[in-house]
């Protein structure tokens, strides 16, 4: 049986905006190379992943074209089925079996957290290929560290609801929890969601519960903000307050 290619899992740039000035600052030269190297990919969105591409090949000259490549997208299969595509993981992975290396990228940050790479490397593994991670840029840790907030007990949700009641209930019951276990909260939401989430929580939490905002992770405009539900509540009174937060990738991190 011919030996089997490697699945390397790529980190993308958490904002769009410079890309070629950020990957020195959010890359190491390995990972930046590696990634180089690959031919064969699939990614959570073409475009991005090729901007990604071009602002590596200005640091580390890509082994063929973007033009060249083998690229094919993956939005989970959830989403896939919704818009009638029935491709399947394994499908995607047979550059694999050929003896390819191939690199999984998410739209941004790591692929498999947060994103449906994470059923392409279940694929991989599956057919017996090795999976190898490389090093970059995580809002969920960098929010994290940042935080000042319980690092050893940690759990992170995804998404939380849209609808205002269930958003809250929701809400609460992750304070509850987090009273509880002495566990960090950690969800992110739709950019032009921000305001809305935050009023959320100011009018669903306890006053001392302490809640994070990570905007901008890793770029220029980066802020990170911790302070208690009644400081918040100070800092931002209504909506209109809120609107400097608007459109910002931001991660959200509540320890009651």
């Amino acid at each position: 049986m011919a030996k089997l290619g490697t699945l390397y899992l790529v980190p993308n740039t958490l904002g769009d905006d410079a890309r070629a000035e950020q990957l020195p600052w959010v890359l190491p030269s390995e990972t930046i190379a590696c990634t180089a190297k690959l031919k064969h990919w699939v990614v959570e969105d073409a475009k991005t992943a090729r901007a990604f591409l071009k602002a590596v090949d200005s640091m580390s000259q890509l082994a063929c074209t973007i033009q060249e490549m083998q690229m094919s997208e993956w939005r989970g299969a959830a989403r896939n089925a919704k818009y009638g595509d029935s491709v399947k993981p394994a499908d995607l992975l047979k550059p694999l079996l050929a003896g390819n290396d191939m690199g999984l990228m998410s739209e941004a940050g790591v692929p498999g957290v947060a994103d449906p790479g994470a059923e392409l490397v279940l694929a991989a593994h599956k057919l017996g290929a090795q999976v190898k991670p490389l090093v970059g840029p995580s809002s969920i840790l960098l929010g994290l560290m940042a935080s000042g907030l319980n690092g050893q007990r940690f759990a992170f949700q995804g998404y939380l609801p849209h609808d205002t009641h269930e958003r809250s209930a929701k809400l609460k019951q992750l304070e509850a929890e987090s009273r509880k276990l002495q566990q960090t909260q950690i969800w992110i939401e739709t950019p032009y969601r921000n305001t809305a989430m935050l009023m959320a929580c100011i009018h669903s939490l306890a006053p001392q519960t302490l809640l994070c905002l990570g905007m901008d992770l890793s770029l220029k405009s980066e802020t990170v903000t911790t302070l208690s539900i009644e400081d918040w509540r100070k800092r931002y009174p209504n909506e209109a307050a809120c609107a400097s937060l608007q459109n910002r990738p931001t991660i959200f991190l509540l320890l009651a």
